[in-house]
């Protein structure tokens, strides 16, 4: 999984606004629907990878939950031996009760490592769909600067020939001007998206910061779950 994370890094890292330059430079599509397509790749591969971490989560909790039932009622069958004066069989479930605690923290802490693990590939998920919509939208936005540059290019080729003048270094001056104002709008959304995405952010990070201290006050309050 952390092979898949650092792909996921790398490819949310990426500088969509350098490989639209470069695809312009080429006048090819082929370097962004490349990067759209590792980038559908390996979300997929995230979905998947997220739903057998989760379920594993899951499984996890359920059995820490059990052992941890078994392990308190094994707790007070102790205190019941002992009021009776069963001495050996309070030693019997005392050794018990060991061993179920041992195993009950064993589950504890392999839960909490997935359901991390899980909350990872979660937030690893968002940022790359964030980032496969960025693309999208970029992607339409070459395509559109690629026809506009391929229509001013063949107008200019028309006119020199019908009328035998040679204006070429303006027409690229205004191909050239028309294709910054593109890439201009095209930076502008991208600083966008990347203010809803870390805004987005903000509002989770904010909301799991509320709910723990909320659950520390229930504590000190006495009104924690039986």
């Amino acid at each position: 999984m952390a092979s898949l994370l650092d792909r996921v890094g790398t490819l949310v890292s990426a500088n969509i606004n350098w490989l639209v330059s470069s695809a312009f430079k080429a006048n090819s599509m082929a370097i962004v629907d490349e990067y759209i397509r590792k980038v559908e790749d390996n979300l997929e591969a995230l979905e998947d990878a997220a739903a057998t971490v989760g379920g594993e989560a899951k499984t996890l909790r359920r059995k820490y939950e059990d052992l941890q039932s078994q392990t308190d009622a094994v707790n007070k069958n102790i205190d019941l031996l002992l009021r009776e004066n069963r001495e050996t069989l309070a030693v019997a479930a005392q050794s018990r009760y060991n061993t179920l605690e041992r195993l009950t923290e064993t589950y504890k802490d392999q839960s909490q490592h997935q359901e991390l693990e899980f909350q990872k590939l979660l937030d690893a998920k968002l940022k790359l769909e964030a980032k496969l919509t960025e693309a999208k939208q970029e992607r339409v936005e070459l395509q559109a600067m690629l026809d506009l540059s391929k229509s001013k290019e063949l107008t200019h080729k028309v006119v020199e020939g019908v009328g035998g003048i040679t204006t070429s270094e303006a027409g690229i001056d205004d191909i050239r001007e028309q294709i910054q104002r593109r890439l201009d709008k095209a930076t502008a959304q991208g600083e966008i998206d990347a203010s809803r995405l870390d805004n987005q952010m903000a509002e989770v990070m904010e909301e799991r910061t509320i709910k723990i201290q909320l659950e520390e006050r229930k504590a000190k309050l006495g009104l924690g779950n039986p």
